[in-house]
């Protein structure tokens, strides 16, 4: 599973205003789509409902699903992105 976050912190001159928005997304790969019967002109996949990585991440083998044998790409991705965004109204004290 990869996850990426960014954050930015932007502050308008002289009205004190601050703003703060956190972007984070997730992925995931879902059902396999490998097409096994591609070589005699038919449509057929395995079944394989989701990746699961056969190895550690930083390795060739985090890349291999462990239920179907297939490369990470043959998998849909799907990616859930949350976006958070944070008001801060001026401080009359500054």
């Amino acid at each position: 599973m990869m996850k990426k976050r960014v954050v930015v912190l932007k502050k308008t001159e002289g009205s004190g205003v601050r703003t703060r928005s956190r972007v984070g997304s997730v992925v995931h790969y879902v059902e396999c789509r490998k097409n096994h019967a591609a070589k005699l002109g038919g449509f057929a996949v395995d079944g394989c409902r989701e990746f699961m990585a056969t190895g550690e991440d930083g390795t060739e083998e985090a890349f291999i699903c462990a239920a179907c044998g297939c490369h990470r790409s043959f998998h849909r991705r799907e990616v859930n992105a949350e976006v958070v965004i944070e008001y801060h109204p001026p401080n009359p004290n500054h």
